[in-house]
């Protein structure tokens, strides 16, 4: 199964609620945080919920069969 890295680029001071919230629940405290996540719909979401604050990469299994 594909992964997503999502790295935090930009900080949560200032935003609404709910962005800090998502950032929190990706697992990204502060700038320049990297999470790698499970590639599901609800966590591509959180991710295009947020897009000024994150880069998102998808990552492959390309080595296994």
């Amino acid at each position: 199964m594909a992964k997503l890295q999502v790295t935090q680029t930009k900080s949560a001071i200032g935003r609404k609620q709910n962005q800090r919230d998502t950032l929190r629940s990706l697992g990204l405290k502060r700038i320049g945080d990297v999470v790698v996540v499970e590639d599901r719909p609800e966590i591509r979401g959180m991710a295009t919920s947020i897009p000024h604050l994150v880069d998102v990469v998808v990552l492959t299994d390309e080595g296994k069969n």
